[in-house]
């Protein structure tokens, strides 16, 4: 009961255990991965794979699982395997009865330590223990334990419906005294989140946003059956998640653009589900593959932890873009704009100004106002845009424009307005915040997720858009920033 109360403490409540399954249990009490396996669904490779596990750092367990998923631990098999328990198995022996008939033989545990309840074939009193040599039935009997028994393979798989493994790696599997002499799970994991705006994009079903997603990059150096899992960290309010692999052959360090999502075809999919972890195991050939964890819906947000385990070594890293600067975003003001002189906004420029011909972010503001054509434009006109403005354009530390300042931010904002407007498609002065980083790419900042997410938490308004003045904002903050980082190379260079 301790462990229990104690159980139900770590996650805050007994409510928030009524999201979990026995699965997450296992995960959360030994610190490793979760893979459930369906025993009927290829009898053959499941046989197989149970003697590649036995030899890992996995704790593999076997279950009945009655169709309608109602689990009663009273209710039992005609052989005495009890349902909705879950036995652990520990070997596999291969025996061979005077007929010459070869006999594979599972060592199975019941948690309870009662091994008399199994009255099936090859129980402890059963008949066909003299088919076999006595030193065999020595050698096989000689290895029980309280509560284990041994049953042949053919009513193994007729009898369990799943297998419920946890995979261990080298820290996660000290504790365990009967892993010591297994080969060590290689693992490798990468911990991030889904954040609305920057890497919340939904699944491939939304092919404008699927991009944004976090991309990992899998390397390995040999062909080899991995398995994948994602662990999403919301307990009380889980999401559907899963997890999409592509092949990526070429090396690649910076994130992949949503053309190529469009062109090509995805190497496999997990299921999606609001279980707290999804797993999926693949065989794959040597070389790079590009895995994405994702909600099923966009611009949902969660913390999530994605682990790669193999048997052999393997590298996992984040494809992230390395902020530049492209191009400069202020334009530098022609002789005419749009075939027009400037002369219309200069007699309003100095009924505001000062003797010197300057304005102060007060007075721009009012300048802007007459000058910028309708509402839509007008939001950036705030006093708060017009001081970045300001500390932007000016860089002597009046704090004044001059008349050729205000030419250059004109010409810019005609600039970003339009890179605003390509990006707004279904609602005129409404930018989606998942198509700030493709607008400002196009102003001419390149930016990594960090800078982005900094930028989303900054400017994005409650229903997930940012309006042209926030865009304008955001563009004015990457300025100044670029600008000083720029100048303190500078100066350490000199």
């Amino acid at each position: 009961m301790l462990i229990n109360f104690f159980y139900c403490r770590l996650h805050g409540s007994y409510e928030a255990l009524k999201y979990g399954s026995m699965l997450d249990g296992l995960a959360d009490l030994t610190g490793g991965i979760t893979e459930n396996i369906l025993i009927r669904q290829d009898a053959t490779s499941c046989a197989r794979l149970l003697h590649k596990l036995l030899d890992m750092t996995s704790i593999i367990t076997c279950a009945v699982q009655p169709p309608n998923q109602v689990r009663s631990h009273t209710e039992k098999l005609a052989n005495g395997v009890q349902i909705g328990i879950n036995y652990r198995i520990y070997s596999v022996e291969r025996v061979e009865t005077f007929n010459g008939e070869a006999v594979q033989l599972i060592k199975i545990r019941n948690p309870l330590g009662q091994s008399s309840e199994y009255i099936g074939s090859w129980c402890i009193d059963s008949s066909e223990w003299s088919d076999i040599p006595p030193q065999e039935v020595e050698r096989v009997q000689g290895k029980l334990q309280e509560g284990e028994f041994w049953m042949p393979y053919s009513d193994f798989v007729k009898t369990f419906t799943n297998l419920e493994v946890v995979h261990l790696d080298n820290d996660t599997s000290r504790d365990e005294p009967s892993l010591h002499h297994k080969n060590t799970w290689q693992m490798r994991l990468y911990q991030g989140n889904w954040q609305k705006g920057v890497s919340a994009g939904g699944c491939r079903n939304n092919p404008d946003t699927f991009h944004i997603n976090p991309q990992l990059h899998l390397l390995l150096s040999e062909m080899e059956e991995v398995v994948v899992s994602l662990n999403q960290h919301s307990i009380m309010e889980p999401k559907v998640i899963g997890f999409t692999s592509y092949s990526l052959p070429k090396s690649s360090t910076e994130t992949i653009g949503k053309a190529f999502f469009k062109k090509n075809k995805s190497l496999f999919n997990s299921q999606y589900t609001n279980s707290r972890q999804v797993s999926h195991r693949c065989q794959l050939e040597q070389g790079g593959y590009l895995i994405i964890p994702t909600t099923f819906e966009p611009g949902q947000e969660s913390g999530f932890t994605l682990r790669v385990y193999s048997s052999k070594p393997l590298k996992l890293k984040l494809l992230d873009t390395v902020p530049l600067l492209v191009k400069s975003a202020i334009v530098k003001a022609p002789p005419l704009l749009d075939g027009k002189s400037f002369s219309q906004y200069e007699s309003v420029f100095l009924q505001l100004a000062d003797e010197h011909r300057t304005v102060n972010s007060f007075e721009l503001q009012e300048l802007l106002d007459a000058c910028l054509p309708n509402d839509y434009i007008k939001s950036c006109a705030s006093i708060e845009v017009c001081r970045q403005i300001v500390l932007t354009f000016e860089t002597t530390g009046t704090g004044r424009l001059k008349f050729s300042d205000f030419k250059d931010l004109m010409c810019s904002l005609k600039f970003w307005q339009t890179a605003f407007k390509n990006h707004t498609k279904e609602k005129t002065g409404i930018l989606k915040a998942e198509r700030l980083r493709d607008a400002l790419l196009e102003v001419g900042f390149q930016l990594s997720s960090d800078v982005l997410a900094t930028l989303i938490l900054r400017y994005m308004r409650k229903d997930g858009t940012l309006r042209f003045g926030d865009f304008v904002s955001a563009i004015l903050h990457l300025t100044v920033s670029f600008s000083k980082y720029f100048n303190n190379i500078y100066h350490k260079v000199s």
